[in-house]
């Protein structure tokens, strides 16, 4: 038996050699794993002398060579194979234990060139590894160091792996090609300027228990560059597995934490805030965004982007929560959270980085990729239409809504008072009907005056204004964009309400 070996992840190649040689097979080798091999003692033939042929064009040519693709194809049941392997004094290659060139970390240098990625595209490689996938009856294929103490198992219990095995290893090895061509082509066709293709790679995570109903198979898949303020890189503290669900609407939590510097606390559910507030501390963050809507809040998600301490794990324990996330907990906040043996807790990395560029969304055979909507304009004096002028508490209060209504369903108005939600209207057919549920909840939440209104789109008409100001609205931040934008300006003039235009929409569909 022969096994051919060349491999640039040399983890545990050594030991595998020699256990395979113990077992009496053969080691063929390559360059930089042959010379390993034999300083480590194992005694290797060099593929030079099984082809004949020695290594040219700075090793880019070296197993492309027909007693090695001869070796790896023949089908040990086919006698006119036999008879051509015999002819052409080819023997049988029955291993091939091959990893690829490091394409994925050249390219994630920040100073890599093109000769460079080209360099580290293997040919070889691939081409032995499709070949031993192909002939998998016969032909083991190891392409995961992982995968190497399964093969020793199985050649020490029977003399050869199963044929059951065989074939998985053959999948995993035309997976593992499948994805480093990608890698390839979404690299080349950067470069190259193309875009009508779309690769992309992601990684079976965790099976769920079901999907967005209980009769809906679901799994979850994570991108290897998540990056941060992603499920896919949390730590689960505490808790049961998380639902199809819960990954939804922690993920939108995360997206609106995200938007925040100062401690802050959001209070979530079915994927629109339903409590929000900066404070001084996640203590207080949190008490403001409880306040801000008891009842909503029951079997909701809660993120705070600071540790939570115990004084806050206190706070929260009493109520029913699905989740909690935060960059860290406290050991004492441990100790107090994870007395419910059904409190999730999640730590998520929330450290600011641009890594995620694009948002996928799938539809009925298709898929819509857009740029992330990271961008949050800030809100400032200038930008006021009308002839009242924000004063600089109410400036707070406006940015605070803004970075809030671009995360709730549209049409989306969040009604905000002191630096915390007071009333949050989403998903209406009409504006008007979201400003009425908002403006509502303030007003039985005891807040009736001195409110501040975020609309994530122009109002059409002027009768959103007319609404705010029977609430006691005094400031509205919207786009603007409207072909009407004069009714709602001069109708804000005539209630005494400042309002400001960013000239950026935020729709969350």
């Amino acid at each position: 038996m022969r096994a051919l070996v060349s491999v640039s992840d040399k983890t545990g190649v050594v030991e595998f050699a020699q256990q395979l040689r113990s077992l009496g097979w053969e080691i063929i080798a390559t360059g930089g794993t042959m010379k390993l091999l034999r300083d480590n003692g194992v005694e290797v033939i060099n593929i030079s002398d099984v082809t004949g042929f020695p290594e040219i064009c700075d090793g880019r040519v070296k197993t492309l060579h027909p007693k090695v693709h001869g070796g790896l194809l023949a089908r040990r049941d086919d006698e006119s194979h036999l008879q051509a392997l015999k002819e052409n004094s080819i023997e049988f290659i029955d291993m091939v234990c091959v990893n690829l060139y490091p394409f994925r970390q050249t390219i994630s240098k920040p100073d890599v060139t093109m000769e460079d990625a080209i360099e580290n595209i293997d040919i070889g490689g691939p081409s032995m590894l499709r070949s031993a996938a192909k002939n998998y009856k016969d032909v083991t294929v190891v392409c995961d160091p992982a995968d190497y103490a399964q093969i020793i198992d199985q050649i020490k219990a029977g003399g050869n792996t199963t044929v059951e095995t065989r074939l998985q290893l053959s999948a995993k090895a035309y997976t593992h090609t499948a994805e480093y061509d990608s890698m390839i082509a979404t690299y080349m066709r950067k470069a190259a300027g193309l875009n009508e293709k779309l690769f992309l790679e992601f990684d079976l995570k965790q099976g769920l228990r079901y999907g967005e109903n209980p009769h809906q198979q679901a799994k979850f898949y994570a991108a290897e560059n998540a990056g941060s303020f992603s499920l896919a890189n949390a730590k689960q503290l505490n808790g049961k597995e998380l639902s199809y669900n819960n990954i939804q609407d922690a993920n939108a939590a995360l997206s609106i934490v995200r938007e925040f510097d100062e401690p802050f606390c959001v209070g979530l559910k079915h994927m629109n805030p339903c409590g929000a507030a900066i404070g001084k501390d996640v203590v207080d963050a949190w008490t403001k965004a409880y306040e801000a809507d008891k009842v909503s809040i029951f079997g909701g998600i809660v993120a705070v982007n600071r540790e939570v301490t115990r004084e806050a794990a206190e706070l929260m324990k009493p109520i029913f929560l699905e989740i909690i996330m935060a960059p860290s907990f406290s050991e004492e906040a441990l100790e107090v959270l994870c007395t419910k043996k059904n409190f999730r807790l999640l730590q998520v990395d929330m450290t600011k980085d641009d890594s995620v560029v694009n948002q996928y969304v799938s539809v009925n055979g298709g898929l819509l990729v857009q740029d992330l909507d990271k961008s949050t304009t800030e809100v400032k004096a200038e930008m006021c239409v009308t002839e009242l002028k924000p004063t600089d508490e109410q400036l707070t209060d406006l940015n605070f809504g803004w970075r809030i209504v671009k995360h709730v369903k549209s049409n989306a108005i969040v009604a905000v008072k002191d630096g915390h939600t007071v009333g949050v209207g989403a998903g209406q057919m009409n504006r008007v009907g979201s400003a009425e549920i908002a403006l509502k909840q303030a007003h039985a939440a005891g807040f009736k005056e001195g409110l501040v209104l975020a609309s994530d789109g122009f109002f059409p008409f002027d009768d959103s204004v007319t609404m705010a100001a029977e609430y006691g609205v005094m400031a509205i931040v919207q786009p603007g964009g409207s072909v009407r934008d004069e009714d709602s300006i001069a109708k804000a003039n005539e209630k005494g309400i400042t309002m400001l235009f960013t000239g950026m929409r935020h729709f969350k569909h």
